[in-house]
């Protein structure tokens, strides 16, 4: 159960902290300090999330197994993000390189 809360709390964080990174790619035209100030503010709304989310996995997950479970989750969110927010395609060599990461979690996880 720690896990999966765990998981759903880094998800709902790493959705906002994308926001945050890639968000203003969006509206090139606004000016930087605009982007900045924008992206801070959703990087605040990232933290609530990710650190009762780490608080409650470590013990159940040890801090590498944690960091890795967020990077898998990040680059999971940021596909959706990019499909539907920027508009991009996920092409072969991406999605390569994405399971070559996901592997790298699974040996991260097996006992």
């Amino acid at each position: 159960m720690k896990i999966l809360r765990t998981s759903i709390l880094l998800t709902i964080s790493n959705t906002f902290m994308t926001a945050a990174w890639y968000g203003h790619l969006r509206f090139k035209s606004l000016p930087l300090w605009i982007a900045i100030v924008a992206s801070w503010g959703l990087a605040f709304f990232e933290y609530i999330f990710q650190v009762p989310a780490n608080r409650f996995g470590y013990g159940a997950l040890t801090a590498y197994q944690l960091k890795i479970l967020q990077e898998c989750i990040s680059l999971a969110v940021f596909i959706i993000f990019a499909a539907l927010f920027l508009g991009e395609g996920l092409n072969l060599r991406y999605i390569f390189s994405f399971s070559l990461i996901f592997a790298a979690v699974a040996v991260a996880f097996y006992k």
